[in-house]
């Protein structure tokens, strides 16, 4: 009842936030929305909710049995209990957002949800298919430290409404008190660009703490303004199947290159880009090259440079 609520919920704003953004878009002929753009977003969210279905009781019996361990009790802390796992679930979706971006594996299942070079509240809904495959895997420690898996599920589901919120550039900035702890859609623009200088950066849902915390935390420099897409952007008017499976194609063909079997499993393992013969780079990497004497934000923001995707 709850999760049906939830869903009863989001579903009404979703359709009322959406519907405001795209006749706005239309008003003011910003043409933030393309027809096929949007129905691409919905064919992979529909997917991905087809796949967690359907595994759903794999993983809910993974959680289960981790639960069975549980070595703490929340029973008679509820308050505790709903805001350390609000805290703990937002830090697991960090790591494994830190994950899909840091390990080529995982960016050939998350690299779908960037792949829109549109920037828009159904954008949020442009799903890594294949997720749910692997999510729930971060989520065992939780259920051993006590935190039943239904509720760390409905969590999650919560979250993940704020973070679909932020997929849009009608909100330019927010108060300073507000950015300095939750992600904000100025952080999250960021984190869509393919610009080099923004590459990998803003990883939270909810809690933009995480990045700032380790490394990863990225303003919106007004001189810098913010491509969407790929670095390497997708042919135009691209397939669904090609914008799923494009990465592993590329991929496969890495692995085939005439090198060594340790080679061939940093393809795997190794941040995008990587190449044991440097033909390609790491968004680290492009960056030292690019900009050797980066220092600050500050430093960045006197600077009126543009990349190319």
């Amino acid at each position: 009842m709850r999760e049906q609520l939830l869903v009863l919920f989001s579903t009404s704003i979703y359709i009322v936030v959406i519907g405001i953004e795209v006749i706005l878009s239309h008003l003011s002929l910003k043409k933030y929305y393309t027809l096929r753009d949007t129905l691409i977003n919905v064919l992979l969210c529909a997917l991905n909710i087809g796949i967690d279905l359907g595994f759903r009781v794999v993983y809910v019996a993974v959680l289960t049995w981790g639960f069975s361990y549980q070595i703490v009790s929340f029973i008679n802390h509820p308050f505790i209990y709903w805001f350390v796992l609000f805290i703990l679930v937002d830090l697991v979706f960090y790591i494994e957002h830190r994950v899909d971006h840091y390990c080529r594996i995982f960016w050939a299942v998350h690299v779908t949800h960037h792949s829109s070079e549109e920037f828009n509240l159904s954008t949020g809904f442009r799903s890594s298919v294949f997720q749910p495959l692997y999510r729930f895997i971060y989520f065992i420690p939780l259920t051993i430290i006590g935190f039943v898996p239904i509720d760390i599920m409905f969590m999650f589901s919560l979250a993940q409404i704020y973070g679909i919120l932020v997929h849009t550039r009608y909100v330019q900035n927010m108060p300073a008190w507000f950015e300095m702890l939750f992600v904000s859609p100025s952080h999250h623009r960021v984190h869509h660009a393919s610009n080099i200088f923004y590459l990998d950066r803003n990883m939270g849902m909810v809690l933009i703490i995480w990045d700032k915390l380790f490394g990863t935390f990225q303003e919106e420099i007004p001189g810098e303004k913010v491509t969407y897409g790929l670095k390497d952007a997708l042919p135009e008017h691209a397939h669904a199947g090609k914008v799923i499976f494009h990465e592993w194609v590329s991929l496969w063909k890495d692995i085939q290159k005439p090198t060594t079997w340790k080679n061939r499993l940093k393809y795997l393992f190794m941040p995008p880009g990587w190449s044991h013969d440097g033909s390609t780079q790491t968004a680290r990497e492009l960056r030292k090259m690019y900009y050797p004497k980066q220092r600050s934000v500050k430093h960045r923001s006197r600077m009126k440079l543009e990349l190319d995707r």
